[in-house]
Parts: structure tokens; sequence; C-alpha cells
């Protein structure tokens, strides 16, 4: 048995695919560019200040512990918090796990998780697993926009429940919940109740301040910031004890092991304090983009459905599409021959040929969430990008159907 899935290469895929004259990168749910600030601010790091060890006493260990600092109190001050408040680790899917895991290991008599259907699945199987242990795992159902059914919410929460995690933005189809009504309900029914949101997708497309969420846990991606792969972080309430999940030598982090890596938390902090800064301008943008993208496609291409709410209740990123009589499968490399790169569904989801849990959860068919793409725009794309797509879909769509053996 190999738990490695880099069996083979694909150079001969990559060379007969060819470099497109025009490329809209269109997959920033799965990864993407780095803000060329954040870029030079890891390279710097690289360098000079990020290439000591933060915990040791010497002067590069020194300068290394000071960066982190600074790197630490710009990401705090983006999301009004006490930097002693953040815990990085390598990924959202890290602290979402440290989230849901390391709060089971303080828990006698509350041994209920309630999460919502259409949870990151970094927040569904880390749940799923503490059902060995003896857990109770609810998934709260939500309406064809995606929001939470409160009145279940309110019915299930109760002194057995250890925590409760609805994601502030949701990842896939970019539904904003009501937090403050979410965080209310449970407040109401136990103050012992922790509460945890996945904002990943929530940090630079709404505004964020963790004293007014007044949640116990958030999770943090860098690259849903444009920010580089590889740092993560989870917003620990002060006074919230947590119980670590990987155990090895402490540097800085007591919840999470390890040398830090220093210069992708550099670039993170860079790429967090850019978008903080031009948050304002940033959501317009892209609001305009998801409008001209979502009504584009809409208005000209006829079997399509848009997954999540329309308007201000929707990610300003977000565009989530089926498109009935299609493979997405299909369509994603179809539009990459055009130099247009998107998803189908989440990563999380694409390697294995199923539906995705979101979209079944909102109630869609399974052969309208197989016929999903996920498109999200950025403040770094322009008009004419949006239109290079709306140009291409449509001819791009009647290909695929003409294939497909079920026509409208």
């Amino acid at each position: 048995m190999t738990y490695s899935d880099l069996s083979k290469p694909i150079d001969e895929l990559i060379k007969s695919h060819g470099l497109p004259e025009k490329e809209v990168y269109l997959d920033h749910e799965n990864s993407g560019l780095i803000i060329p600030e954040a870029l030079k601010a890891m390279y710097d790091a690289y360098r000079l200040s990020g290439k000591g060890h933060p915990s040791i006493t010497h002067l590069m260990g020194w300068m290394s512990y000071q960066a982190l600092y600074e790197a630490t109190t710009n990401i705090a001050l983006a999301i009004n918090c006490s930097p002693e408040e953040i815990v990085y680790t390598h990924s959202g899917t890290e602290a979402n796990n440290l989230a849901i895991m390391g709060s089971s290991g303080f828990s006698s008599k509350r041994k209920k998780v309630i999460v919502s259907g259409i949870e990151h699945l970094s927040v569904i199987f880390p749940a799923e697993r503490l059902e060995k242990y003896g857990f109770k795992v609810i998934k709260a159902p939500v309406n064809g926009e995606g929001f939470v059914n409160l009145d279940f919410l309110s019915e299930h929460v109760d002194e057995e429940t250890l925590i409760v995690s609805v994601a502030a933005v949701n990842h896939e189809i970019g539904t904003i919940q009501d937090m403050k009504a979410i965080r209310d309900i449970v407040r109401d029914k136990d103050e012992g109740v922790l509460i945890h949101t996945d904002a990943c997708d929530a940090i630079g497309r709404i505004p964020l301040d963790m004293k007014k969420l007044d949640v116990d846990l958030a999770s943090f991606s860098s690259h849903k910031v444009y920010g580089p792969k590889g740092a993560g972080a989870l917003y620990v309430r002060e006074g919230i004890k947590l119980e670590p999940i990987v155990h090895g030598q402490l540097s800085t982090q007591k919840l999470w092991p390890g040398i830090e890596n220093m210069p992708g938390i550099i670039g993170f902090s860079k790429a967090v304090e850019i978008m903080h800064r031009n948050f304002r301008e940033n959501v317009l943008k892209m609001t305009d983009l998801r409008e001209r993208l979502i009504s584009g496609i809409l208005n000209s291409i006829d079997h399509t459905l848009l997954n999540g709410p329309f308007g201000d209740k929707r990610a300003p990123d977000n565009v989530n599409i089926s498109f009935l009589y299609c493979e997405g499968e299909a369509l994603t490399v179809e539009l990459s021959m055009k130099g247009i790169y998107v998803s189908s569904g989440s990563a999380c989801t694409s390697r294995v040929l199923e539906p995705s849990h979101v979209l079944l959860a909102i109630g869609r068919k399974y052969e309208e969430a197989h016929g999903s793409l996920l498109m999200k725009v950025s403040p770094f794309h322009t008009t004419s990008d949006i239109e290079y797509v709306l140009d291409i879909l449509p001819g791009a769509i009647g290909r695929i159907r003409s294939l497909s053996p079920i026509n409208p």
C-alpha cells in the first residue's frame, strides 16, 4: 500500500495541451496567484529575517522572532484580536482539524458536535472521526441558498453540545451566513458551547472583527487571500482550551509543534495587510466582476442554474453555476484548452467523480451537481477577462452538450 497519488508523470499531457494565447485563472478556490508584495516579502525572509529559528537565542533567531512578531501583529490588526490569540498551522485544513479535534480533548460530558451540512470537508471529516470516540455528530440542514436552518440549530444545541461549526462564508456557493443570529442562538442555549467558524473564504471578502463576531475559534488560509500555500492560522479566543493534535518539539506555537514556516507566514501576513488596506476597493471590484459573469452566463446560455444566493448575501468573488446536460469535468478540460481555468466543485471532491456534498445539501440533483462550475474572480481580474470568458463559454458548453447522450 502507498499513500501518495503521484504515481506517474503527466508531462506528455501538458505538452499536448500547449500554452493558450490568453489565460484567465478563475480557480482561486483551490489555489492561485501570490500578490507580488507577498512574494517579495517571502524572498526577503529567505534571505534575511526569516532564515533563523525564532526560538533560538542568537542574532538570527532573534531576527526571525521579531519578523514573526511583526507578521502576527499585522494579521491581528486586520481581524481585531490579540497577537497571542493567533496559532499558526500550515493550511486552513489543519486549522479546521485543530479546532474540531483539539476541542474534544477537554470534553468529558459534552459529546455532541454540530456542523452545517455544507461545511468544508476539513470540518466534516474530523467531526465524523470523533464518532469513533463516542461523539454524536449532527449536520444542520440548509435551505436552497445554503443558509443554516436556525430553528433546527436552536432545537439541537443543549448542555451536551461541545462545539458548533458554521463557515461564515461557504467555500463553494458563497453563502454569507448570519453569524450573529447563529452566535446568539448558541449563547442563549448554553454559554459553554464552543463556536467555530471556518473563515478561510471570509477574510478579504466581508468585514471580519473577532471581537464583534464573538466566536471562540476561527480558521484562516493564506492562499485564500492570495498569499503562499503552506500557511494558515487558527484564531483561539483567550481562555479557550484546546489540546494539540500533532506532537513534537515546540517553538513559539504551543498547539502546533515544529519550526514555523517563516517565509510562508510572512507572505501570508503581507497578503492580509494588502487585502485589508484595499478592502472596500477590492470588494466593490470583485462584486462588479461577479455580477458581470453571473448575468452574462444566465442571460446567454440556456438551462443554467445559479448555486447559492443572489446579491449581497453572496461572497463578492463567488460564481457557481450548474450547466444542465453537461459534465463538469469535461467542461473544465474544454475551457482549459482556451486558457480558462475553473473547477468542477471543490478540489477536495474532484479527485473522485462524486457530486459536491454542498450542492446536494441545497437540493441539487446529482446531474445538476455534476454539471457545476466553480469560478472565483479576484481584485486582479479585469473586465476584458470576464468578457473573454463570456465569449468562449457558450461554444464550450455547446460542444460538450453535443457529445452528451442527453440533450436539451
